[in-house]
């Protein structure tokens, strides 16, 4: 594996596999990695000839400066990970790389971030998400980008900018990693205390709770989440929202007539956590967003 952290010296890397015709993935992380990350590289190692990982906490995205100072970083434990996964090029660049003296350009995508994360965090957090998406696209230029299914917003997003901008690449979101208590892995997880840790894993009972009231016959949207929420509320958890909607619009249902996805998001202690879960009218409510909701269409691949 090669670490890299200029964009130019990544661009002058990938030009001979891609004038080979090879395949190539990237993964775009923050680093700190645990499993949900490592899934997401073994799914292109399976697929793509050569596997780039990058790994940068981008700043743009984050709304609090103690947030962004208390992300989790451990370069080298993530490069050895990296390096046992048989990744290809590590991509580390700095601040000052991604956004040199000068930068004055912000990519938006309107109407699906301006709800949840988005009304939460402000329009800034995506613009951020965005931003750097497009330029991790425009550098590796790969033919897939693999991207965690926990983060369903997100997800959506990200392949409506590469839709509405014809970027010549498949958004492929993979199903969300989880513990086996049901907390679904996050670099933020480390943050929790140990009391914090098992009050979290409510929010995961809360999307199985409303799931079941859908899969018992709920169809009434008001009642179905009250099933979740009483689960939170159990734990002492109060979410920011905690809603049922249609992918890939994220529009919020009345009534429950076809597939939908349950969004939350909690505080719990000083840690935000959010967390999804597809639910259809079947007993197959669990099916993973890979296959449901999120899956991207394919794109023509480059030569």
């Amino acid at each position: 594996m090669r670490t890299i952290r200029a964009i130019a010296e990544l661009r002058q890397a990938l030009a001979g596999p891609r004038r080979e015709g090879r395949s190539i993935g990237l993964v775009p992380t923050m680093g700190a990695f645990h499993e949900g990350h490592l899934s997401l590289i073994r799914r292109a190692r399976t697929e793509c000839d050569v596997v780039v990982v990058s790994l940068f906490v981008n700043p743009a995205q984050f709304n609090e400066e103690a947030d962004l100072a208390a992300y989790p970083r451990d370069e080298r434990r993530d490069a050895e990970l990296a390096e046992r996964e048989r990744v290809d090029y590590l991509f580390v660049p700095s601040a000052e790389e991604m956004y040199p003296a000068g930068f004055a350009t912000t990519v938006s995508v309107g109407r699906v971030t301006e709800m949840f994360e988005g009304a939460h965090r402000g329009r800034s957090h995506f613009d951020g998400v965005t931003t750097v998406v497009t330029k991790l696209l425009n550098i590796a230029s790969p033919h897939v980008a693999y991207f965690g299914g926990k983060d369903a917003q997100q997800a959506v997003v990200v392949q409506r900018l590469a839709r509405d901008l014809d970027i010549p690449v498949r958004i492929e979101v993979c199903p969300t990693v989880r513990e086996p208590d049901g907390l679904a892995l996050s670099s933020r997880n480390v943050l929790l205390s140990p009391d914090e840790r098992n009050r979290a894993r409510a929010l995961h009972r809360a999307l199985r709770a409303t799931a079941s009231a859908v899969d018992a016959g709920e169809r009434d949207a008001v009642a179905a989440k009250a099933a979740g929420v009483t689960e939170l509320e159990a734990a002492g958890v109060r979410p920011d929202y905690f809603e049922l909607v249609r992918a890939p619009t994220l529009e919020p249902v009345n009534r429950i007539d076809g597939d939908i996805l349950a969004l939350v998001a909690a505080r719990v202690g000083a840690v935000r956590l959010i967390d999804n879960e597809p639910i259809t009218l079947n007993t197959n409510h669990a099916r993973s967003p890979s296959k449901s909701n999120h899956r991207a269409s394919t794109t023509p691949r480059r030569s």
